[in-house]
């Protein structure tokens, strides 16, 4: 009787080991990453590449990097995470969830004003009447200026314009950057600001201006690697190669 129970006790043993151990493993050949919206067509293209050529499971969550942040911040599960600006993964930094040697620089972007693919509207960018009669009793689309990088880029650019007190209460601002080039896909609003790489994807919008970048910071991807989790390290890797690369300058991204 007692060496079956120490049989019966050695088996439940093994079975929670070996459950453990695939435990491990699905952690392993499975990352969760976090990036800004505005990636959304080439990081889906990059994680399918990889997950062709390794046994890994690739999640991306898109979002507002600061609501993703935010996320993190709280806790959320991620392996990685990309911003479309600097200012939240500094703000994680600065919280002690990140290190300074976890952070790279993933790519860049420029900032361009689009319309709908059919509007006819001659736009003088550096005329606020211009601005008004474009939009007339509609608003211009983008992101949340006091929070979405997209929207803190838009708003440095009009301010160095002089453009901003006279187009801030015609704004319909957004929680990410592609609700804001939705809005102008459907022709909700005749003008929005949005990434260059956005504009490129859409066959629903053309670019009808191009910010200079002096009139706003650097538009900077960074690339945080939030654990040291063996999977993570290796897509990161990934990341920077020249494949990533091409496949970036190919969806807008320089």
């Amino acid at each position: 009787m007692y060496k079956a129970r120490i049989i019966k006790l050695f088996t439940l043993l093994l079975t929670a080991s070996s459950l453990m151990c695939q435990t491990a493993l699905a952690s392993d050949t499975s990352i969760r990453i976090y990036a800004a919206s505005s990636l959304t067509n080439v990081l889906n293209q990059l994680i399918s590449n990889y997950e062709n050529e390794h046994n890994i499971n690739v999640v991306a969550i898109y979002g507002g990097s600061s609501s993703l942040a935010r996320q993190i911040e709280r806790g959320a599960p991620a392996d990685l995470f990309i911003s479309a600006n600097e200012l939240w993964v500094n703000h994680l930094e600065k919280q002690g969830i990140v290190g300074a040697e976890n952070i790279s620089t993933f790519t860049h972007n420029q900032l361009v004003v689009v319309a709908p693919v059919s509007s006819e509207a001659q736009l003088k960018v550096e005329q606020t009447d211009s601005w008004l009669k474009t939009l007339g009793d509609s608003r211009l689309a983008i992101g949340q200026p006091n929070a979405v990088p997209a929207g803190i880029y838009a708003k440095q650019a009009l301010q160095s314009m002089g453009l901003w007190r006279d187009l801030s209460s015609h704004l319909a601002p957004t929680n990410n950057v592609r609700v804001a080039l939705t809005l102008v896909e459907r022709a909700e609003a005749p003008l929005g600001i949005v990434y260059n790489s956005d504009a490129v994807v859409s066959d629903k919008v053309k670019i009808v201006y191009t910010f200079a970048a002096t009139s706003h910071e650097p538009i900077r991807y960074p690339l945080v690697r939030l654990n040291e989790s063996p999977a993570a390290k290796q897509f990161a890797q990934y990341l920077s190669s020249e494949a990533s690369r091409q496949a970036l300058t190919k969806y807008g991204f320089n």
